[in-house]
């Protein structure tokens, strides 16, 4: 299996049923409903309530802007581009308020797994289980991903992917990006 790559602006941003803003939906697996997993970018233009996702796990993280305070079944998590990703239960009660205006954020959700998102500021490497599928966002800047000897150079805001059949390490650089493990 070969890496997979799909850039931001190569996806057409789809509006909320509340308004509230916008998602591109980088990635759900399988294609057809319902998927077990799905990665994407949101734009959160004005302060309310996510939607519900019983049965998922969300993971979230800020990418630019100010950031956000989730109040999550009453219980509160303020978000910024520095803070750890939060992971979450899709069915929680969750409500949205932007700090200080607009924020993108990336999003992780996973109906038949489990999760992980790590922040990665540099060099990293990544110990990986066979039968997992694997992503790195580059962020702001360029990033690249090196598995089995195959890399995978990223230009800003752009996504990389990939399902393994076999473990092993991952070597991942990126300035400010994100890293994706689902354990399917």
């Amino acid at each position: 299996m070969s890496w997979h790559r799909i850039a931001l602006q190569d996806v057409r941003p789809a509006p909320w049923r509340n308004g509230g803003g916008t998602t591109r939906e980088l990635v759900a697996f399988p294609v057809r409903d319902p998927w077990h997993w799905r990665l994407s970018v949101a734009d959160i233009a004005q302060d309310g309530p996510f939607s519900a996702f019983e049965g998922v796990q969300r993971w979230f993280a800020v990418l630019q802007g100010a950031g956000v305070q989730l109040s999550i079944d009453a219980a509160d998590h303020t978000l910024t581009t520095e803070s750890l990703p939060l992971a979450f239960d899709g069915a929680a009660s969750t409500m949205c308020q932007m700090i200080a205006g607009p924020t993108q954020d990336f999003n992780l959700m996973v109906r038949l797994g489990r999760g992980l998102m790590e922040r990665v500021r540099g060099d990293a490497a990544k110990a990986v289980s066979s039968g997992s599928a694997i992503g790195l966002w580059s962020g702001g800047s360029p990033a690249k991903a090196t598995f089995e000897g195959q890399t995978i150079e990223l230009t800003p805001h752009t996504l990389a992917w990939r399902h393994l059949d076999l473990g092993g390490r991952v070597e991942v650089s990126a300035p400010d990006g994100l890293w994706v493990e689902i354990a399917e």
